[in-house]
């Protein structure tokens, strides 16, 4: 059986703290035509919250899986790897060129705190499945109070 790499981190933080966009980063997002081929590419996800679990799926077809890899936090995922370009065809002209190949990152904030320690991975037909057990907040717990 093989496996996706999971790795576990304590903090997001320091990883994506700037939030700021250069001006190729804007150009790069309204045409391709103004992105840098070093660019990382955006891979398109959905994330579902059920009661118990959060699951993420992530479209990424034609990455190998020893091309992924996956750090989880508490508050975060971190989906990052790199797709290989496709060898061109000599002597063509391409008339359309929108397929994203090189780096790939992306981290999501997660909308309820989960545990790292329960998490599963698969990877079938281009789709990366993240599953991550939600912390059960509704817990009660009665505290003793003392004297003095």
């Amino acid at each position: 059986m093989d496996y996706i790499k999971i790795r576990f981190i304590s903090d997001f933080d320091q990883l994506d703290s700037k939030f700021e966009k250069t001006i190729d980063e804007m150009f790069g997002s309204i045409s391709p035509m103004f992105a840098l081929s070093a660019r990382k590419w955006k891979p398109q996800m959905d994330i579902y919250e059920t009661p118990d679990e959060i699951l993420i799926l992530a479209e990424i077809a034609g990455v190998n899986k020893e091309d992924l890899e996956l750090e989880i936090s508490s508050k975060a995922v971190k989906i990052y790897g790199n797709r290989a370009e496709f060898p061109r065809v000599e002597n063509a002209t391409y008339r359309l060129a929108e397929i994203q190949y090189g780096r790939f990152e992306r981290i999501l904030f997660l909308p309820a705190p989960i545990d790292p320690e329960v998490v599963s991975a698969s990877y079938t037909n281009g789709f990366l499945q993240v599953r991550l057990a939600k912390l059960s907040l509704d817990k009660i717990r009665k505290i003793p109070i003392t004297e003095g």
